[in-house]
């Protein structure tokens, strides 16, 4: 045997199909007459190309390894760049561009697309979880065809044009020598077969549209944007191939009284000037139920009243937000004479109440504060 092969690849007698042809890539990537245009470098180039294409079919390989010589009537590794020893070229832009044509049929079976829906829900139920029921219009199998695509009794046949293998070749000449590319057979598309009779139900695809009703479990927190996953639950791929999975967007929808602000609600109580002076209790329906918030004496309008644990609930880890009231001190704007001469003389005998220009810088009397009070200063 004049060419041990295995040794221009640098490969062991019993390397596998994939080490030979890393062993291929690494060297065409280093000899290939593009890089290295040194005479002795192009004929280490047409061996390991020789190699490659005996070791890398195997009926060539089975001829090489008992004896015979597969490339004796191409001219061996001398016929250069011819079709004998050139080897295949989509291995040679794989060895410098890491890509090759797929080889063989493509599968009509594929993973379907992700579907996503939006589902609305009010704030006691993003704070607290529920259950809801969703109706989604999405690509189910095909009961007709079962997924197959064909008609029932019917079933694709292999492509007689490229003989079931997906892939048509042809040989072009170039500044390398004769050249073999292969595309994807016209008239299969691909598949290797074709479907003469299409499935009625679902015109050959596999797979036909179909609203179901799914069930859904909103986890406690979510909010606006949130995504849940519901994995299988989305389109149907072609020829009945696996779902994708569907996205469930939460829109949280606005609430009369409270706003929320990451896990924290706020809401404003509005309350009369005498509440807030002598302090009450004012009661408020949260989303635990009824309670009752203790305005303190002396309240002024802008202070807020922490209930701690009254929010939203965490969506990761556990407790819950808390429940800020803001208090709105109420200024009145009109008075009868009766309320007047009252304020008057709580203001007199306070000591705030002097003749207009007696009071003095810093100063400011009860009839001043209310004013301010009232334009929001």
């Amino acid at each position: 045997m004049a060419t041990d092969y295995y040794a221009v690849l640098g490969v062991r007698r019993d390397a596998s199909q994939d080490e030979i042809k890393k062993a291929f890539r690494r060297l065409a990537r280093e000899l290939h007459p593009d890089v290295n245009p040194d005479p002795k470098t192009q004929e280490r180039f047409k061996e390991i190309n020789a190699a490659y294409e005996v070791l890398s079919d195997p009926q060539k390989k089975q001829v090489y390894d008992l004896g015979g010589d597969p490339l004796s009537q191409s001219g061996g590794a001398g016929a250069g760049f011819g079709a004998g020893g050139f080897g295949n070229f989509s291995d040679i832009m794989d060895a410098f561009f890491g890509t090759a044509s797929q080889r063989g049929p493509r599968s009509r079976t594929r993973r379907g697309q992700d579907a996503m829906i939006r589902l609305e829900i009010d704030l006691n139920e993003a704070a607290f979880g529920t259950t809801k029921e969703i109706q989604v219009d999405t690509a189910v199998v095909c009961t007709t065809c079962s997924g197959e695509g064909a008609a029932p009794g019917t079933s694709a046949q292999t492509c007689d044009m490229c003989r079931g293998r997906g892939e048509v070749s042809q040989v072009t000449r170039s500044f390398l020598g004769q050249v073999m590319t292969s595309r994807p057979c016209p008239q299969c598309q691909g598949f290797g077969t074709v479907v003469p009779t299409p499935c009625p139900e679902c015109a050959g695809d596999g797979r036909v549209r179909s609203r179901r009703t799914l069930t859904v479990k909103i986890p406690a927190g979510v909010d606006n944007g949130t995504r849940i996953q519901l994995s299988g639950e989305g389109e149907v791929g072609p020829g009945g191939g696996p779902a994708g999975d569907l996205y469930v967007e939460i829109h949280e929808l606005p609430h009369a009284v409270f706003q929320r602000r990451g896990d924290d609600l706020h809401c404003t109580v509005t309350i009369p000037m005498t509440a807030g002076a002598l302090g009450t209790k004012v009661p408020l329906e949260t989303l635990d139920g009824m309670e009752e918030v203790d305005i303190r004496p002396g309240t002024q309008s802008g202070q807020s009243i922490p209930l701690h644990g009254r929010g939203v609930t965490h969506l990761r880890g556990g407790g819950r937000g808390d429940l800020i009231v803001h208090v709105e001190v109420m200024t009145p704007t009109k008075m009868d004479a009766e309320q007047e001469r009252l304020l008057r003389e709580l203001a007199k005998l306070r000591g705030e109440e002097r003749p207009l220009g007696q009071f003095q810088p810093g100063q400011q009397g009860l009839f001043s504060r209310l004013k301010d009070a009232f334009n929001g200063r």
